[in-house]
């Protein structure tokens, strides 16, 4: 259920169980092929796909589009906010849900940026409220073994404007793509031991802007692997990933 489209006195008789999820994910840049909404277009599809599953045993906040892409702003039409802005805005908007008796909540997450800020956000509620619980999801960590299942592309292939995101835009938002701009970019490499992509983890983490680790092309990743039923596929097991994880929440 959305939660901004019931009345007071509905949401007042909801139970306090129930997973409240809010969605954070990002306006920026994706490459030539990909609109700028991608991010929070990937978001969007899974809340409603949780709500479809799940009905009222999940209420689902109005998304926060705009978060931290301080890393795309080379890029014209990529939109950011401070770390600290994003950290003040969500605390407040969680500590009103929490202020209503909820006791399950839920940031989830569809874009890499979001990742350090969402886990202190979290850090940060957990100790403030020690009888709430607080989770943060993010779309392509709740389900990786089935994800490199599907990959096809090498390491490197999954990551921004890639085989994913470009296959999953293919399954819902064919309209929104620009097919004939469609690369491939390889990532540029400092140290290897630093490198990672969406699936796979580095050794350590190297601070590089979107534009260093593309050779200035925005894509990070093989999006020539894209199909539409590779979106389907992946949309598919990431939202029966998170349906069970909000199911477990609920029930216990």
């Amino acid at each position: 259920m959305k939660w901004h489209k019931l009345t007071s006195p509905k949401l007042g008789k909801m139970d306090r169980s129930t997973p409240v999820v809010l969605n954070i994910g990002a306006i920026e840049q994706h490459g030539p092929h990909l609109p700028l909404e991608t991010d929070a277009l990937i978001g969007q599809y899974f809340t409603d796909r949780m709500e479809q599953d799940l009905g009222d045993k999940v209420l689902i906040l109005p998304q926060i589009a705009v978060c931290c892409s301080e890393h795309h702003m080379s890029f014209p039409g990529s939109l950011t906010v401070r770390h600290e802005t994003l950290l003040s805005y969500v605390s407040d908007v969680l500590q009103s849900v929490v202020s209503h008796g909820f006791r399950n909540v839920i940031l989830f997450n569809s874009h890499g940026g979001n990742l350090a800020i969402g886990q202190v956000i979290m850090e940060k509620l957990g100790h403030r409220h020690p009888d709430v619980n607080f989770f943060m999801l993010t779309w392509w960590k709740v389900a990786g073994p089935q994800l490199k299942e599907i990959q096809e592309s090498n390491f490197g292939g999954v990551g921004h404007a890639c085989e994913f995101e470009t296959s999953m835009l293919m399954y819902f938002a064919p309209e929104l793509i620009d097919k004939d701009q469609i690369k491939d970019t390889k990532l540029q490499t400092v140290h290897e031991w630093a490198d990672a992509d969406m699936l796979v983890a580095g050794k350590a983490s190297h601070q590089r802007s979107m534009a260093e680790l593309t050779a200035g092309t925005g894509v990070f990743g093989s999006p020539s692997y894209a199909t539409r039923e590779k979106g389907q596929k992946i949309v598919d097991c990431v939202t029966e990933e998170l349906v069970k994880i909000l199911t477990d929440i609920y029930q216990k």
